[in-house]
């Protein structure tokens, strides 16, 4: 099977959980300032989780564009990551409604976690489809944020049982990370298409 169809489906699903978690935020009560401040947690998480799911949607494409075919193990791989990223809006919501508790962040994060992973998983069902001398495994050679990223997330989630905010920055500084762009992917991309 050709990888349009994943793309597609995943592109549908990942579009449904923003459109999720926005429409959870909540306005403020007040038409003041002061009103707007005090949401203003509210919608720097509902700002993390969007990085999150735009990370994760723009890491998808390179690796299924990269890809040449998928067969039932991709599938799988594809919905096992497809469910972390779906209780996004959940684990965020659940923060905000409990102003950041401690048990609400590490579970936060045990869903960033679990989703790395997962996606981890999807990258070897990939290259393994694909072979070793595929584009895709020779895109990802020496490749380190997807190694580094279940320890940063760890240690977030570790962060986070001496204080919240700290384990919610950790999360964003692994954001920030996956924020640069992963240059052979994208070369090798271009590279395919021209």
């Amino acid at each position: 099977m050709n990888t349009s169809r994943v793309e597609a489906f995943s592109d549908g699903v990942l579009a449904i959980v923003i459109t999720i978690m926005v429409l959870e935020m909540t306005a403020p009560e007040e038409p003041t300032w002061d009103g707007l401040r005090q949401v203003l947690p509210i919608f720097l998480s509902y700002l993390l989780s969007f990085v999150y799911v735009g990370i994760f949607w723009n890491n998808h494409h390179h690796l299924v564009q990269l890809a040449g075919k998928v067969d039932g193990t991709v599938l799988w791989a594809n919905l096992h990551l497809l469910f972390w990223l779906s209780l996004i809006p959940f684990s965020t919501r659940w923060m905000q409604q409990n102003e950041f508790a401690q048990v609400p962040v590490l579970i936060y994060g045990l869903d960033l976690l679990l989703a790395a992973v997962a996606f981890q998983l999807l990258r070897m069902a990939l290259v393994r489809q694909d072979g070793p001398d595929g584009d895709l495994a020779q895109a990802l050679r020496g490749e380190r944020k997807g190694k580094y990223s279940p320890v940063l997330y760890l240690t977030g989630m570790g962060a986070t049982l001496i204080q919240p905010w700290l384990g919610l920055a950790v999360y964003a500084a692994v954001a920030l990370l996956w924020l640069l762009p992963q240059r052979r992917m994208e070369r090798k991309a271009a590279e395919l298409e021209g």
